[in-house]
């Protein structure tokens, strides 16, 4: 009997998709649901006559498997993937591989790899991007884990994922956690994108007065020039919808906005590894304030509604928010790397910032042509500590903040919320101020609680406390946090 390349558990829709990726690709699959009647339905649906091999236990997954065996697990985060490894792991020899291409926490991935590792075995979690349509045709794969598994699955991997000019948007990202860290920042970068696009959006519809159908037009624009990216692809397409009355679908959907985790998880990240990821974080949340709806109905009715009044040139003010929905796109990808950057200092992960980027370019949701200029700025600086920092992202930024600043004064005139912009204009005001009020905030500090302070005049690391009150004593806090 002919033995199967990999076996996947899990026929939701992107396990279903993957699957007939993987079968399209000359590869022989072997399949387990944990509801077998999936299986059946699936074998004798779109399987049929596939090089596909339904199994209807673990122990008959794991017999039809090629060694060493490759299993991916496609499965919901958390406890259900602890639990498939505990059922796998006593069915399987040395140097048998085991993935989950879930959207896992990444502190579980690193958890995971030890446990798996210590058993004999070897363990890769991968992110997988694109949606149902990326894991059918050709999404990005980021995996990470034990290096040893690599060499198996490369095949595999490069030979599903999506391609820009004949390049795989899969690579080997790092060791344990590392790929679904990335993974992970992606989604953030995703929310933060997806929440900048909305910004401009709603600057259209409440200072201009534009109708979706109007707006449709001007992202049908953007997305042929350097805002060129699958989102803006959508959101044009989304906005040119017809309801069946004839009128634009999108306002008739409620505005409350779900999530799954990623983003939090980010910000989280952020704040433990002290990179100000501030445009992420107001993503995160802008969707949790749109689900507060009803409290949201009831304030519009208690507050006085800000006049519009918008005397300025129309299809200027347009081209104004495509530059400010640019540069702060710049500023979510900067943040994003730093946070990559700084993490991989932490796991000591050996991260390639321009080999992600182009990774990123096809198959995932924030694929653009973007991209190819953050691969470059890696490539000519491996070690650029800020994209920022890149010459084409300073000029590029430079050029763009005026627009930047009239887009974000125009929205507080008229009372129209852009926290994903602002917070991204602020970022990048501070970031190129030599001198910030820390140093009050830091006096603050050391009156309240003698947590010491640092000099101009003297050397960094020498700390100082004043007996600001005169009566408060020279004994300074043992503890200092920067």
């Amino acid at each position: 009997m002919k033995k199967a390349d990999i076996g996947l558990i899990g026929l939701a829709v992107m396990g279903e998709n993957l699957v007939m990726n993987i079968e399209s690709k000359g590869f022989v699959v072997a399949v387990y649901n944990r509801t077998i009647e999936k299986v059946k339905k699936f074998i004798e649906g779109r399987a049929r006559d596939k090089n596909i091999i339904g199994t209807y236990s673990l122990p008959e997954l794991i017999d039809n498997l090629k060694k060493p065996r490759k299993i991916m697990i496609m499965v919901k985060a958390g406890k259900p993937v602890d639990d498939y490894l505990d059922a796998l792991i006593p069915y399987l020899d040395k140097g048998d591989i085991i993935i989950d291409g879930g959207n896992a926490h990444f502190p579980d991935t690193i958890r995971r790899t030890a446990y798996v590792e210590s058993k004999g075995l070897l363990y890769i979690g991968t992110g997988v991007s694109g949606g149902e349509e990326g894991a059918l045709k050709g999404p990005s794969i980021m995996p990470g884990g034990t290096p040893a598994a690599w060499e198996h699955v490369k095949p595999i991997f490069q030979a599903i994922c999506a391609k820009v000019n004949g390049e795989p948007c899969c690579d080997w990202v790092g060791e344990n956690g590392a790929g679904h860290f990335v993974k992970m920042v992606h989604n953030g970068i995703e929310y933060g994108d997806m929440q900048l696009i909305c910004e401009a959006y709603q600057l259209m519809r409440n200072v201009l007065g534009m109708g979706a159908f109007e707006i449709h037009e001007v992202f049908a624009e953007w997305n042929k020039g350097n805002l060129n990216s699958y989102l803006i692809e959508i959101t044009s397409d989304i906005l040119a919808y017809k309801d069946d009355d004839g009128l634009p679908i999108v306002d008739k959907i409620l505005d409350t906005a779900g999530q799954k985790g990623t983003g939090k998880w980010t910000g989280i990240a952020a704040l433990d590894e002290g990179v100000p990821l501030t445009l992420i974080g107001e993503a995160v949340f802008s969707r949790c304030l749109s689900a507060m709806k009803e409290e949201r109905a009831v304030a519009s009715k208690v507050f006085k509604k800000t006049a519009v009044n918008f005397e300025g040139n129309k299809s200027e003010f347009i081209a104004d928010i495509g530059r400010a929905l640019f540069a702060s796109k710049i500023i979510s990808y900067a943040q994003g790397y730093a946070l990559m950057r700084t993490a991989a200092k932490t796991y000591g992960w050996n991260l390639n910032y321009g080999g992600i980027a182009l990774m990123w370019r096809g198959g995932c949701i924030i694929r653009s042509a973007f991209l190819g200029r953050i691969k470059e700025a890696y490539d000519n600086d491996p070690v650029l500590p800020n994209l920022l920092l890149d010459q084409y992202f300073k000029d590029t930024i430079e050029d763009l903040s005026v627009s930047w600043r009239n887009v974000i004064v125009t929205a507080v005139k008229n009372g129209v919320a852009v926290p994903a912009m602002a917070s991204g204009l602020n970022y990048f005001d501070g970031y190129k101020c030599e001198f910030l009020p820390a140093n009050l905030l830091q006096a603050q500090r050391d009156y309240f609680g003698a947590h010491t302070y640092e000099r101009l005049d003297a050397s960094r690391g020498e700390f100082f406390h004043t007996n600001w009150t005169g009566h408060g004593g020279d004994t300074a806090a043992s503890a200092y946090i920067v």
